[in-house]
């Protein structure tokens, strides 16, 4: 059995231009706990979880330093640092999402999907065409609806 023949075929995605009060509606009112991110071509560019969204109650992660004279050191990147206060203080969908987002081919054998979700440690995976374009999406849902 293929991807494509357990797969969700109506999938609820978002652009990564969408506001993120948006996007927090679409997964209440849906009940569901993430979605894919397109382009204008259909094509997947990110990820979005109810985990990303859960973000701003994190404590903020404060790069370590030592003083040196009349200055400081710091002993971490920056650029960590960076990306947490724009997540915390996100606005867009292009601000919390994931953007390295591991993808399934709609010919791909179930087995394969099961694995890549388990290895992966991952609760959702899109589907893509040859044109990588999004047809849709396996949750661990459509997993277990197979197998039972």
């Amino acid at each position: 059995m293929k991807a494509k023949d357990i797969m969700t075929r109506n999938v609820i995605f978002v652009k990564e231009e969408d506001k993120v009060e948006d996007l927090v509606k679409i997964l209440l009112d849906n009940r569901i706990s993430g979605v894919p991110v397109v382009d204008d071509g259909h094509r997947v560019v990110g990820i979005v979880s109810e985990g990303d969204l859960i973000y701003p109650e994190k404590s903020l992660h404060l790069p370590a330093f030592i003083p040196v004279l009349d200055g400081i050191v710091f002993l971490e990147s920056f650029k960590k640092l960076e990306k947490e206060i724009k997540k915390m203080t996100a606005y867009q969908v292009k601000d919390v999402m994931i953007k390295e987002v591991i993808k399934v081919k709609e010919d791909m054998e179930v087995e394969e999907v099961v694995n890549v979700l388990i290895n992966k440690n991952i609760n959702r995976v899109p589907v893509v065409n040859e044109e990588d374009k999004l047809v849709g999406i396996i949750t661990r849902s459509n997993i277990l609806r197979h197998i039972y």
